[in-house]
């Protein structure tokens, strides 16, 4: 059992891993190394050699293994990244890096995404080296730099270049799941992520006849990307609901007294109520628009366009949304991968799972365990190359009015103390247990 120790380092290493600024802008733009320092210095006070790494300067990653009681155990992997998305401290209730704890809150960029997780690593593995506990199965911990950009200089770069430090590991937990759901009707549900979908952030380019804005030009490069936008931005994509979806829409409906047809799931998901937040974002591929950029001059028709799409497919969807962009895009439009990582799906009947699921219950009687998929993506996706299936297991029991999902990237980010002394029990119980 988590120790009172833990529950206070949990609050006070969260408030100060938001402290240490991490924001990474993509292109490089981030140094987290200080943040693996702290997180290394944490581990090596409770006994633990961890190994710091860096495939670019400043770009730093954190390695340290929990030996187990049974050595012949498969390993479990325990990751958490360190690097946070920019925050505009004009738009915030406090500063996004004052770390400030205020009425039982703690606020700032991370708080949710992902330093709390960090943090609560930190102060599980902290109370083992004070109560003399080991786990049944080696645990490797693992703190990452730029998940959120490339994970070239992170998970990426430990699973091509490090994989020997992951040894024997074959399941790993991360972000996002086991955190409380208000359905509006009174019910607590709490999602274990046993999926994700898969990366395809494109690059559009549209190629025309440059030329002077006053004359005619049936070859302007600019119409025909913006023809082509619109088109995928106003596409609708057919539901193809994953086992892990398929599982999830059974489960709700089942709690709901609702007919589970899996062959109408947009009819399903209207009966579902707040619920269908869980999974609507994962019955289906998606691409949005995000970015476009073209000419140089008010009165100059450029001979080039471009865009970016956030394009996301599903587990066994990729061939079905690349021949759809081929259609959309048209015949004047290429278009090419500029980052694409792999969809994930994990077994929901894994001893795993149901350890997951019973460390939550056992804090949370009240609450309701459900399975779903990750509408964008983790680490877990990098250390897949490694054969690691990655589950999502961040545990909060959040009050009435925290929209955990809208936190994420969000203005005024922030967790309750209560929910990361939650967090540390439930982990810490799975963890004794795994």
């Amino acid at each position: 059992m988590a120790d009172g120790q833990a529950l206070d380092e949990v609050v006070r290493f969260t408030s100060e891993l938001i402290r240490i600024d991490t924001t990474n802008r993509g292109g490089g733009d981030c140094r987290e190394r200080p943040a693996a320092e702290y997180a290394a210095a944490r581990l090596a006070e409770a006994g633990l050699e961890p190994v710091l790494l860096e495939r670019t300067e400043g770009r730093t990653n954190v390695v340290a293994r929990v030996p187990g009681t049974d050595p012949s155990a498969d390993a479990l992997l325990l990751h958490g990244h360190l690097d946070v998305v920019p925050a505009e401290a004009a738009d915030w209730s406090v500063h996004p890096f004052s770390g400030e704890v205020r009425d039982g809150v703690v606020w700032g960029r991370g708080a949710v995404d992902m330093k709390n997780m960090d943090a609560m690593i930190l102060a599980v593995v902290r109370g083992w080296a004070r109560q003399g506990v080991r786990p049944r199965r080696d645990v490797v911990i693992a703190f990452t730099a730029d998940e959120e950009a490339s994970a070239e200089d992170g998970s990426g770069f430990l699973a091509d270049r490090h994989p020997g430090l992951f040894e024997g590991c074959t399941e790993g937990i991360s972000e996002s799941g086991a955190f409380t759901f208000h359905d509006s009707t009174g019910r607590q549900l709490y999602p274990i992520a046993a999926g994700e979908r898969g990366t395809g952030w494109l690059k559009l380019t549209a190629r025309g006849r440059a030329g002077h804005g006053s004359k005619v030009n049936r070859e302007n490069a600019v119409t025909r990307l913006a023809a082509a936008v619109t088109r995928i931005g106003e596409h609708t994509w057919p539901p193809r609901p994953t086992p892990t979806v398929r599982a999830a829409l059974t489960a709700l409906a089942a709690l709901y007294g609702i007919d589970p047809d899996l062959d109408d799931v947009d009819a399903l998901l209207e009966k579902l109520g707040p619920a269908a937040k869980l999974v609507e974002a994962t019955v289906r591929n998606s691409a949005n628009p995000t970015m476009l950029e073209a000419g140089y001059k008010l009165n100059v028709i450029p001979g080039e366009a471009t865009a970016y799409i956030d394009g996301r497919f599903l587990p066994g969807g990729e061939e079905e949304f690349r021949t759809t962009l081929d259609r959309l895009t048209g015949p004047d439009v290429d278009w090419e991968f500029d980052h694409r990582e792999v969809a994930l799906q994990a077994p929901l009947d894994s001893p795993t799972y149901a350890r997951m699921r019973a460390a939550v219950e056992a804090f949370a009687p009240e609450g309701h365990v459900v399975p779903y998929c990750m509408s964008g993506g983790t680490d877990a996706k990098q250390f897949s190359r490694l054969g690691i299936t990655g589950y999502g297991f961040t545990p909060l029991r959040l009050p009435e009015g925290y929209d955990y999902q809208a936190l994420f990237h969000g203005v005024d980010e922030r967790v309750p103390v209560d929910a990361l002394h939650f967090g540390v029990r439930v982990l810490d119980r799975f963890l004794r247990t795994a």
